[in-house]
């Protein structure tokens, strides 16, 4: 993106691309848009909850056997039937407003926050407050709370597999219309950009507006059961009509036949499967609870267990996104961390780990960061090579024309990349080591 159109992108905002938007200013459009937030259902209140359980063909089934055996003057099965009522309604409504609130609990905690320029000066705020025109600064690790179009950058590149389903970082450029959408996690480098789309107008939002229409359907079971309960409602009211009838006809006592056919209805109707349904059901919502796995509601249970073939991709469903240093290695020495157990690190890899953790980034998001730090503080614990509190002066990232990333601190420069590249940026590149590494390199290559 050239200068031309950088100035031609914030004319259109109304926005300076070196102070951002004013704080006035942003309060302005707040008001207008909205805030920068995606519709989130309400939760359903006691009385849905109940309108959705009792409209379930089993739990009228109850019902209509609680009033049969009512005028058949048995009040004692009567109550135990209107009992089974309580305990299905009571474990589908439980289990459900459980999950909700948990549901809740975990939005909250992840209100995610911005860091923008306002009145030219940086500042952290909700992502909800978020406006049109804004200039956001992105860092490693941080999610992208808008649609943003990215002004200037450092070895950037982000994780779209929120939106696209794959888990491979993409790199991004000023060039063109490229966007950091939001709902993208940022995994390497930083950047600058103006927020061009919040909230449903975002890229993230369209996609909850097309799902909003996809009615939720009815699993297998329920369907099932709804087709047990209409064949055997249908055989026992067809029974119980003819069983009175026949009585009115032949021996003329009607009474005496409609009562013959209900206690024939009652016989027919199984008034236990939906006590045993509710049941197993809530046993497994509980089960999978205990494997913290939230199921939302408790027919979600039943589909879960029908699954026979789970496709799904890799990285953060079958793997956690996570390393661990297996082996140090130099001329002198060598350690395998699983093998070693709780032996401590020979002194000569003392100094190999020094160095990895220094060319690290100390808060990393990147997977091999992360590793190399959790080894340092677990391998190099009560040494002197742990240096926290040392000043770091200058970061220089990995680019495509360095494969090798530098961290300057006050005595000392560490680079970690390519192995040619990271000797290139030595200054000792002349010693015994370096050209012994540098061959090595060659020959691996």
């Amino acid at each position: 993106m050239t200068s031309e159109d950088i100035a031609g992108l914030h004319a259109s905002q109304d926005t300076s691309a070196s102070n951002g938007l004013s704080a006035t200013e942003a309060r302005q459009r707040l008001a207008t848009d909205g805030p920068n937030e995606l519709p989130v259902s309400r939760p359903r209140s006691v009385l849905r909850l109940a309108r959705e359980i009792a409209g379930e063909p089993m739990f009228l089934l109850l019902l209509a056997c609680g009033a049969i055996y009512l005028t058949l003057g048995d009040r004692q099965e009567a109550l135990m039937l209107l009992g089974f009522v309580v305990v299905v309604m009571a474990i589908s409504f439980v289990q459900q407003r459980r999950s909700e609130r948990s549901l809740e609990a975990l939005r909250d905690l992840s209100s995610p926050r911005a860091q923008v320029l306002r009145d030219g000066r940086p500042a952290p705020i909700a992502a909800r407050e978020l406006v049109v025109g804004d200039l956001v600064l992105l860092a490693e690790g941080d999610r992208v709370p808008a649609d943003v179009r990215l002004l200037q950058l450092s070895n950037f590149a982000v994780d779209e597999s929120l939106l696209t389903g794959e888990s491979i970082a993409v790199d991004k450029t000023c060039a063109g219309e490229d966007l950091a959408y939001a709902g993208t996690l940022v995994t390497r480098g930083t950047a600058r950009g103006s927020v061009v789309a919040t909230g449903e107008r975002s890229a993230l939002g369209r996609i909850g507006q097309s799902l909003a229409g996809i009615g939720p359907g009815t699993t297998p079971v329920q369907q099932e059961t709804r087709r047990v309960v209409k064949r055997v409602a249908g055989v026992g009211l067809t029974l119980a009509a003819g069983l009175a009838v026949i009585y009115g006809l032949k021996l003329g006592d009607w009474l005496h036949g409609l009562l013959a056919g209900l206690t024939l209805a009652m016989a027919v109707l199984p008034e236990e499967l939906p006590v045993v349904l509710a049941l197993f059901l809530g046993l497994g919502a509980w089960r999978l609870a205990r494997e913290q796995v939230l199921a939302r509601s408790v027919p979600a249970v039943e589909l879960l267990g029908a699954t026979t073939v789970l496709c799904v991709d890799k990285t953060g469903t079958l793997t956690a996104n996570r390393m661990t240093v297996r082996q140090l290695w130099s001329t002198e020495a060598a350690h395998d961390t699983a093998r070693a157990g709780d032996a401590p690190l020979p002194e000569a890899l003392h100094g190999v780990l020094e160095y990895a953790v220094l060319a690290s980034h100390r808060r990393a998001f990147d997977p091999m960061e992360t590793a190399i730090g959790e080894a340092g503080q677990r391998l190099l614990a009560d040494t002197e090579h742990l240096h926290g509190d040392w000043t770091l002066i200058d970061d220089y990232a990995l680019s495509p024309d360095m494969l090798a990333m530098s961290r300057v601190w006050q005595r000392s420069t560490m680079a970690s990349g390519a192995p040619l590249a990271a000797i290139s940026r030595s200054a000792a590149s002349g010693d015994c080591h370096t050209r012994d590494i540098a061959s090595m390199s060659g020959d691996s290559a």
